[in-house]
């Protein structure tokens, strides 16, 4: 069974973290909502809290097949500051793992040193982020182990993307399905 962590912190942008968490247990991955502080209950940007498994420091890069970064511009401030995570995201990428950001959260994986190449972002995040290809014109963005999407909207479908890296592509087939997301191809 693949394994994923899901690192919030304050600010945190609720409708991506609880989709993608959503959309990942469905299809059977062990999800770890990690907590940056010893405070296992989180306050996202628009006033919804989420039960914390576990303190970040407690998962490492050899139990895990992706770590994968909510948005929301408080929680992702906090993503780009935390030393853990940091070094977290940079032993991922070493061992060419999977790494995922959404909406804002590619600026922590810009602060890690590990994005490059093309990418996809919330509207003027982008502005954060220099030297990389910045598109708009999906969902989702692959480039080699890093995955990007936009925001809330693509969501669903940025988890659906992870399920058919982790899963396969029968698996994300079904649940796009049952889902009713047929918008995310």
């Amino acid at each position: 069974m693949a394994k994923v962590v899901v690192p919030v912190a304050a600010g945190f942008e609720e409708l991506e973290a609880v989709a993608l968490i959503d959309v990942m247990r469905r299809a059977g991955i062990d999800v770890v909502v990690a907590a940056l502080t010893d405070e296992m209950l989180v306050s996202g940007a628009n006033g919804m809290t989420l039960q914390c498994d576990c303190r970040i420091n407690a998962v490492t890069a050899d139990e895990l097949d992706m770590i994968v970064l909510p948005g929301g511009f408080g929680g992702t401030e906090a993503l780009s500051r935390d030393a853990y995570t940091q070094k977290l995201i940079r032993e991922m990428n070493d061992k060419q793992k999977h790494i995922g950001a959404i909406c804002a959260a590619p600026i922590a994986l810009h602060t890690a040193g590990v994005l490059r190449g093309e990418y996809t972002c919330y509207p003027s995040i982008e502005e954060h982020i220099n030297n990389f290809i910045h598109r708009t014109d999906a969902h989702v963005v692959r480039h080699e182990n890093l995955m990007t999407s936009r925001g809330p909207g693509t969501a669903i479908c940025f988890g659906l993307e992870i399920v058919e890296i982790l899963v396969g592509k029968e698996s994300a087939e079904a649940l796009r399905e049952g889902l009713l997301a047929t918008y995310c191809q």
